[in-house]
This record gives structure tokens, C-alpha cells and sequence, in this order.
């Protein structure tokens, strides 16, 4: 088995956190669904999968690609939730500084999938 280039390694350990989360600890998930998306917990379980699978892709070289791809889909279909907390973060007692901080966050990340996924 060949070496897991670091920045796999990160991302993988990433996401398979992040998506396990979205299992073990679903509603801070379900708060920030935007409420025009059809059964929230369904997408929230859905999103946690693909992350988790993404993730576990970056891995193997002959996955990595698939891994990319399927990444790059989910990090822009999550994109509303994160703008969506934007508008509500009074509600989840968050900063909206810190949610303003947080949306560069997710081109970087993209960048960094992109990256790894070669």
C-alpha cells in the first residue's frame, strides 16, 4: 500500500468527522436547514454519508478522484445551509462576525479538495 499524501490524510480525518457528527449529533445539523429543503433530517443524514465516504475516498489513489468530485458537490450543496445561518444567527446565539468568517472558509476548502484529489 502506498502513502497517503498528508493533505489526504487531513481532509479524510476531516471529513469522516465532520460527517460522523452529522450522525452522532444531529441537531445542530438540523438547525441550520434551510426550511424550503424537503425532509431535513433525511438530507442531514444524507450529507453526513457522503461526507464520511468522500472522506474515507481520499485515501486510495484509485478513489481519490471520485472522492474529489463527490466533495466538491457536497461542500457547494451546503453552501445555503452556511448562508442560511448567516441570516439566522441570532437565533443559534452565534456572532455573525464569526459566521462572516467562516464563508472564505469554504472556497479554501474546495481549493484544498481540489488539491488532494489529483
Amino acid at each position: 500500500m502506498s502513502r497517503v499524501p498528508w493533505s489526504c490524510g487531513l481532509l479524510a480525518l476531516l471529513f469522516v468527522g465532520a460527517g460522523l457528527l452529522h450522525f452522532l449529533h444531529p441537531a445542530p445539523y438540523l438547525r441550520i436547514m434551510p426550511p424550503a429543503l424537503p425532509a431535513p433530517r433525511l438530507l442531514v443524514l444524507l450529507s453526513g454519508a457522503a461526507e464520511v465516504a468522500g472522506g474515507l475516498g481520499l485515501l486510495w489513489p484509485a478513489t481519490r478522484r471520485w472522492a474529489r468530485w463527490g466533495l466538491l458537490a457536497l461542500l457547494l450543496a451546503v453552501l445555503p445551509a452556511n448562508i442560511y445561518m448567516l441570516q439566522i444567527h441570532t437565533q443559534l446565539h452565534l456572532p455573525a462576525w464569526a459566521l462572516w468568517a467562516r464563508l472564505p472558509l469554504q472556497p479554501l476548502l474546495m481549493w484544498g479538495v481540489w488539491r488532494a484529489g489529483r
